[in-house]
């Protein structure tokens, strides 16, 4: 089950303030993930969020297509009101008030994922 990452870049000395605006997410309505047809494509299974000085990053743990994790959190009326408190934080404006800006935010801002380990694929469980 894959991991991916996303990153903003923040004005530094405002971690206390974003630590609150996530604390205040409001989580995605399901975590079944589907595509335009209605079919299930995959799951959301957990996010995690991390700060520290002009980074934070979002790490999302899913299964199936990644791009309907993208599609899936742009229907999300929690992820725009994250978005809208986040702005004034961030170094780089971005327009993600429509779902193909968002889309695009989310395609550009993922970091590239040079490992992903897990017990699996393990040499001691082989």
């Amino acid at each position: 089950m894959p991991y991916a990452a996303i990153s903003y870049r923040i004005k530094p000395g405002h971690e206390d303030e974003i630590a609150q605006i996530f604390a205040n997410f409001q989580r995605v309505d399901t975590p079944e993930l589907s595509d335009d047809t209605g079919e299930q494509v995959g799951r959301l299974l957990g996010t995690a969020v991390f700060v520290k000085g002009e980074n934070l990053v979002r790490v999302i743990h899913y299964e199936g297509d990644f791009a309907a994790v993208g599609r899936h959190m742009a229907r999300q009326k929690g992820v725009h009101k994250l978005e809208e408190a986040l702005a004034p934080y961030l170094l780089d404006e971005r327009d993600t008030t429509s779902p193909e800006g968002f889309a695009a935010y989310f395609r550009d801002a993922t970091m590239r994922c040079v490992s992903q380990l897990d017990v699996a694929n393990h040499p001691a469980t082989a």
